[in-house]
């Protein structure tokens, strides 16, 4: 049998032996139950030595999970010739009550609006070769009385801007220049800015050159952020109306600082110079056009690749700006490194609907932060369990690992309440055939965990 300690091991140096001993009890438990992920759930569904008090003295323990999910995938799923690229994001839970950490009232993408419950921002590593996300560190976000005052104030400003009547065209009499590397940071970004500061100590020597995240940082602010915080290069989305200059390229004035913003751009009619690549499947045509643009609330250049779909019979028309701090990157790597940070939403969606994320009923800090980084945990243990059983399943999906491990144990369960046991070799078909029932994609020949 595939000892689960023996996959623990390399954890030796981030967990002491009776922490091991009780997360290797309560993976297998996850492993194989049904119904709520919850302490007691789990605690139904242990094996000898663990107990409900075993299950809480783990979940009410402080432990380093940024560099358990590290050595864990650094151990096991981690090709020394890989590629691979960060990608940040955050997920919302939906939490009743009014006792758990860190409850608020947190923007939903899924409902489309604010809601109650728990935000938690993760950070992955992507191995571009295979396609998958490994989160590496996730961390609570917890929004400051200042914070909210902040937004708030904004809010009200925004509204003021709107009813004010518009003055005379052009800059404000006395204003300065302003350097656009010194920007005000967020509470949001202070935090993202510690995490991926750990983040970069945390990898040493990986050859990491760009972080992925979605289009709530395609914002200067969240540019300089990781510009002075990491190695890494940005890339993200703008906003489809974001107004960007081609770079003047005619004669200067003799006089004065050189001119740098030219046309401004207009996305219904992109120069066709810039046009880098275009096809047409079926009813739809898809262009996408590069170059080296300016925003003039961004700091630098932005390398910026537009992607514009039209449909051949209707003439409609719809366009996405995604852009790269790092000038010399290529479109087809640009745009295939943003695909890719949807990876994390995967992990988000398995770990929600297998491991938990949604069903814990913790209220305190160390409890909550131990439920949701271990259902993270589980999300990067599938993966290598999930290898093993597609040598025989090359199928094989989550459903088809738990289902396995429930037959397994029910079989056990079963041979140990025989008069007399049978042999070894019996023993061992008995739980193969049986561990195998309940599996959708199932393969006479399985030999995985035996």
């Amino acid at each position: 049998m595939l000892d689960i300690i023996s996959l623990l091991a390399c954890l030796d140096q981030c967990a002491d032996k009776t922490t091991l001993r009780q997360l290797s009890r309560i993976i297998l438990a996850m492993l194989t139950m049904t119904g709520r992920v919850t302490m007691r759930g789990i605690s139904r569904w242990t094996e000898k030595g663990g107990s409900y008090r075993t299950v809480q003295r783990f979940f009410n323990t402080s432990l380093p999970w940024a560099a358990i999910l590290w050595q864990f995938v650094r151990r096991h799923l981690l090709h020394t010739d890989g590629e691979y690229v960060i990608a940040g994001d955050e997920t919302v839970l939906t939490k009743a009550g009014k006792a758990t950490y860190g409850l608020d009232r947190f923007f939903s993408s899924l409902a489309g609006r604010p809601i109650r419950g728990l935000a938690f921002f993760a950070l992955s590593l992507i191995d571009v070769g295979s396609r998958r996300s490994y989160p590496v560190m996730v961390e609570q976000r917890i929004r400051t009385d200042e914070e909210k005052q902040a937004a708030k104030a904004k809010k009200k400003a925004k509204k003021k801007k709107k009813a004010k009547k518009k003055g005379k065209p052009g800059r404000p009499k006395g204003s300065k220049n302003k350097d656009k590397t010194l920007v005000e940071w967020t509470p949001e970004l202070l935090q993202i800015q510690a995490m991926l500061k750990k983040l970069v100590s945390l990898l040493g020597s990986l050859p990491i050159s760009y972080l992925v995240m979605d289009g709530h940082f395609g914002h200067n602010n969240a540019l300089q952020m990781v510009l002075q915080s990491t190695p890494w290069h940005l890339i993200s989305k703008l906003r489809n109306d974001s107004a960007l200059y081609f770079r003047y390229d005619g004669p200067q004035k003799k006089r004065g600082a050189d001119r740098l913003y030219g046309e401004k751009i207009d996305y219904q009619a992109i120069p066709q110079k810039y046009l880098v690549h275009s096809t047409t499947d079926k009813k739809f045509l898809t262009q996408t056009y590069q170059a080296v643009m300016l925003h003039k609330a961004f700091a630098q250049p932005l390398n910026v690749v537009i992607i514009v779909k039209v449909n051949l019979q209707t003439g409609a028309r719809g366009h996405v700006v995604l852009f790269c701090s790092d000038l010399s990157l290529g479109y087809e790597k640009l745009v295939d490194y943003y695909v890719l940070r949807f990876q994390l939403e995967f992990n988000f969606r398995d770990a929600k609907q297998f491991w938990g994320l949604e069903d814990f009923m913790n209220v305190n800090q160390v409890p909550v932060t131990n439920a949701v980084n271990l259902s993270f945990f589980m999300v990067n243990l599938s993966y290598v369990l999930l290898g093993h059983m597609r040598q025989d399943s090359p199928q094989a999906g989550i459903l088809d690992l738990k289902a396995y491990f429930r037959g397994r144990r029910y079989a056990l369960e079963t041979i140990n309440l025989l008069p007399e046991l049978p042999n070894q070799f019996l023993s061992d078909q008995i739980v193969r055939l049986v561990a195998t029932l309940g599996t959708i994609h199932r393969h006479s020949k399985a030999t995985f965990m035996t």
